[in-house]
């Protein structure tokens, strides 16, 4: 241990200006004290000479030695300052690994030892020798805490100092448990939905829906207690839920079997139950679930039932179920009901816009022409919203044939005259479509709030912002058939339904259900049964419907492509530099359900967008619309489709695979 120099007359700290100042003023004020004392008196004088003398050489001594001990501290604690990070370097357990320009290893620390065999060496291997996920981590080094590493059990946080090539892997392993067990341990709040509990026991009297209802209990209860989930009945077919996130992970890896086993069991039973569920988690505002879960139920009913829907809050919907079509829900006393406020809407506003959906279809055109035709039946302008340049060959045809029908050809505009039209006051009804992106006009939606849904297709997590009213009805096989019950409830001297717009609606139906081969009930051949009375010319619905040889030879070369990629699942495909009409793809998928061992259909081509489009065809068995939603589209079970940007059609082929294996496997 180094100490003060003995020879040191003056301190280090007396060499500085401003103590020499300090003392000058002091030994100064004490000789003239002094003087003045021996003027006053002599001996008074050489007493205080005396005590200021004694005073000096006392803290002179004192001083010199206050100086020597503070050194001596400061060294001391200096030394052990470095000992002390030398140990820290060597001894504490965090792992060090000191690399050279060529990434290779010179140096480890002994934590970083322990974590490696004894006999294993590290020195001059390249890092990704040392371990692959270590090297991969520092080449994409973001300086977040989403640098993790799991090597040997335990996890660390990795931390890079570049300019001294240092790698430190801190040891976070139990902060990482306690993390996981408070994720596992959150709230997951959820409501389940009994779709048809009404029809079931309407039926059956008293001590039937007791033991109906002692039935549903007995399967709740026991897969409550099998899942840790609180559950409490609100209504006669609504259930709140309370469990939390891993028992959720369980019923989410389970498939959310008790879906399926709810309906086989009360099948049997010849009491057909289905149920919906909507489930929220990810924060811990009980409210906010609630309303979460609550909007996953919506959107679970809306797309038909039967499935569940499990979403994290501000993150995208899981799906599951959904495996069956929707079973009939809506009921002439609805229809009613729909029919009055859509009327009372229409009257209270200046002016009605009605859109389909881009490259529209018979369906979303006959559906406007419908709408249009009740809004002039209650003394309203209404103006149908069409892009005449993104018509299909059949819709064409259609328009043409409308051209020669002033009354009904004069209230259709483009987009973009509807655009210069519009106001705030206005009513703006989307048909056979409910999410603005996939609208004829979506501008339109921005310039007013008003805004009616009727769709037939299951319905998505987009949706149009506030609708004052929606009539999503996904059993019924078209939009066309929806507003033709509504027209029953519409009391007005206006001018009636006319031939030329009960033929686009009849076709609208005719195209959706293939001939009425596929979704097809009861209430559509009533709907076709009342257009057909008005006037609905089936021979001209045929004619539009053909085909040129040259649309045909094509749908015959996209079949020559067919390949089966999965048990039942067939597709087929086009090539990049040759456009398909929309029309022709879905027909080839029409088509190709037709042969033997194809339950579903996928057929992908280009579109004259420069757009990759899919159609997906299914015979009842196998979900369409969920694998075409993972692909950013939508539709029925057995009827959906999507459009891909940017990509080639054999990406889109590789994709689609992808999907269909993950989903069916």
């Amino acid at each position: 241990m180094k100490r003060v120099n003995e020879e040191e007359s003056i301190p280090k700290f007396l060499e500085q200006p401003l103590m020499r100042i300090m003392i000058i003023f002091t030994i100064s004020a004490l000789v003239v004290l002094t003087i003045l004392s021996f003027i006053a008196n002599i001996w008074i004088g050489l007493l205080m000479l005396l005590l200021i003398i004694t005073t000096i050489v006392v803290a002179w001594r004192f001083g010199k030695e206050y100086v020597e001990e503070l050194n001596s501290y400061i060294l001391n604690l200096s030394y052990r300052i470095k000992r002390g990070e030398q140990e820290a370097l060597i001894k504490m357990p965090i792992g060090i690994i000191l690399i050279n320009q060529n990434e290779e290893v010179d140096w480890i620390n002994p934590y970083m030892q322990t974590q490696l065999s004894n006999e294993e060496s590290v020195l001059g291997k390249h890092v990704s020798e040392v371990n692959e996920d270590l090297y991969k981590l520092i080449q994409e080094f973001d300086n977040t805490d989403s640098n993790l590493l799991n090597w040997n059990n335990k996890i660390f946080q990795i931390i890079l100092q570049e300019d001294i090539h240092a790698i430190y892997l801190m040891d976070i392993t139990e902060y990482a448990e306690v993390k996981d067990k408070y994720e596992e341990a959150r709230p997951v709040v959820g409501w389940l939905f009994l779709d048809n509990y009404d029809e079931v026991v309407q039926g059956l009297d008293d001590r039937g829906v007791s033991g109906f209802n002692s039935l549903i209990t007995t399967y709740l209860s026991n897969w409550g207690k099998q899942h840790s989930i609180f559950y409490k009945k609100t209504s006669d077919d609504k259930y709140f839920l309370l469990l939390n996130r891993s028992e959720l992970e369980r019923i989410e890896n389970e498939k959310f079997n008790i879906i399926d086993s709810i309906r086989d069991r009360t099948s049997k039973r010849n009491l057909p139950l289905t149920i919906s569920i909507g489930i929220a988690y990810g924060d811990d505002d009980f409210d906010k679930l609630a309303d979460v879960a609550q909007g996953n139920l919506d959107l679970a009913l809306g797309r038909g039932g039967d499935q569940a829907i499990v979403k994290e809050v501000d993150q995208e919907p899981r799906y599951y179920g959904g495996k069956t079509n929707p079973m009939e829900k809506r009921t002439r006393v609805r229809s009613r009901m729909i029919s009055q406020a859509m009327q009372e809407l229409i009257k209270g506003s200046d002016q009605v816009f009605v859109t389909g959906h881009r490259n529209p279809d018979m369906d979303a055109i006959g559906s406007s022409l419908g709408i249009a035709r009740i809004s002039m039946m209650l003394k309203k302008k209404c103006w149908v919203v069409i892009d005449q340049d993104d018509l299909s060959s059949d819709v064409e045809k259609l328009m043409k044939e409308i051209e020669n029908h002033n009354q009904v050809n004069q209230n259709i505009i483009s987009p973009r005259e509807a655009e210069s039209k519009i106001t705030e006051n206005d009513l703006v009804i989307l048909v056979d479509h409910h999410k603005p992106l996939l609208s004829m006009a979506p501008e339109l939606l921005k310039k007013t709030k008003k805004n009616i849904v009727i769709d037939h297709h299951r319905r998505g997590e987009e949706f149009t912002e506030n609708p004052l009213l929606v009539y999503i009805e996904p059993y019924a096989s078209s939009t066309a058939e929806l507003i033709t019950e509504l027209f029953e409830y519409v009391s007005s001297d206006g001018e009636p339904i006319n031939r030329i717009e009960a033929t686009a609606m009849l076709g609208g139906i005719i195209v959706d259900t293939n001939n009425f081969s596929l979704r097809t009930g009861s209430r559509t051949f009533d709907a076709a049964s009342y257009l057909q009375s008005v006037g609905a010319n089936s021979t001209m619905i045929q004619r539009l419907l053909k085909e040129d040889p040259e649309v045909y030879l094509k749908r015959s070369k996209l079949i020559e492509t067919i390949q089966f990629v999965h048990e039942g699942v067939a597709i087929a495909y086009g090539k990049d530099n040759v456009i398909y009409p929309p029309v022709t793809t879905a027909q080839t998928a029409d088509t190709m359900l037709s042969m033997s061992g194809v339950e579903a259909a996928f057929v992908i081509t280009k579109r004259s967008d420069d757009m990759i489009g899919i159609s997906a065809r299914s015979l009842g068995k196998i979900n369409v619309q969920i694998i075409m939603e993972k692909m950013g589209g939508g539709g029925h079970l057995s009827n959906a489709a999507t459009q891909i940007d940017g990509k080639t059609v054999q990406e889109v082929r590789e994709e689609l695979i992808e999907k269909i294996n993950t989903e069916l496997d």
